[in-house]
């Protein structure tokens, strides 16, 4: 089954290659029964290129990835997405809120934001989250109030979400950790399978043990809903 990753950066930055050392470590792990997809998104400009845009690529490459099914000599009935930052807000808003054929089947996320709103009105530190909130929504949640219900992934969980696993650090300045606890509230209420992984200390990111534990509490619950 394929697993598409999605990179970070803010929704203006990043690019594929950031996951590299992750997917040679991700392969090992996973074994012949995925295939991973790193992908790159057009970046935000504030403009003609916003949230809906971006989740158009990721349409995009999984319907390219589909058509391509044979050569790949892969069953793409099912997918995966996983995501880091604002990849994994990515990944969630095409789970929940795009998922119409319904293959996506599972959700890695990691510390993506999870209400677009919250994360304008409310973040401890607005000048850090208003610009490239507003680059990649346009407006504010005043002005622009669909455009920021629609590209927050809470806004779309119902009962029928595919399993969803987050991890997050509690000492997170960029995405605050209550991204996260709200959207796994909200997951529970609906009564979708989800684990909710949290490294006490841990920022935006981290390495090392908690990095590998990471990798295994990821791969074993993309193959426990993948299969």
């Amino acid at each position: 089954y394929p697993i598409l990753m999605i990179h970070g950066g803010g929704w203006s930055g990043g690019d594929k290659a950031d996951f590299t050392t992750d997917i040679t470590t991700l392969k090992g792990l996973l074994g012949r029964d995925y295939a991973i997809f790193n992908i790159n998104y057009r970046l935000a400009n504030g403009t003609s290129v916003l949230v809906p845009q971006q989740i158009n690529d990721i349409d995009a490459a999984m319907a390219f990835i589909n058509n391509n099914a044979a050569a790949y000599g892969i069953n793409t009935s099912k997918f995966g997405l996983m995501g880091a930052s604002a990849g994994a807000h990515l990944a969630l808003l095409k789970a929940y809120r795009g998922n119409t054929d319904n293959k996506v089947k599972v959700v890695v996320n990691l510390f993506g934001p999870t209400d677009m709103a919250w994360m304008y009105t409310s973040h401890p530190t607005p000048t850090l989250s208003q610009p490239s909130i507003v680059n990649a929504v346009s407006g504010t949640p005043i002005t622009n109030t669909t455009g920021y219900t629609n590209a927050s992934p809470i806004n779309f969980v119902t009962a029928t979400a595919p399993p969803t696993i987050i991890f997050h650090g509690t000492a997170d300045l960029i995405v605050p950790i209550s991204e996260s606890i709200r959207l796994q509230a909200r997951l529970q209420t609906a009564g979708v399978t989800n684990q909710y992984v949290v490294y006490t200390g841990e920022s935006h990111g981290w390495s090392g043990t908690n990095l590998v534990d990471t990798y295994n509490k990821a791969v074993a619950f993309i193959k426990n809903n993948l299969k």
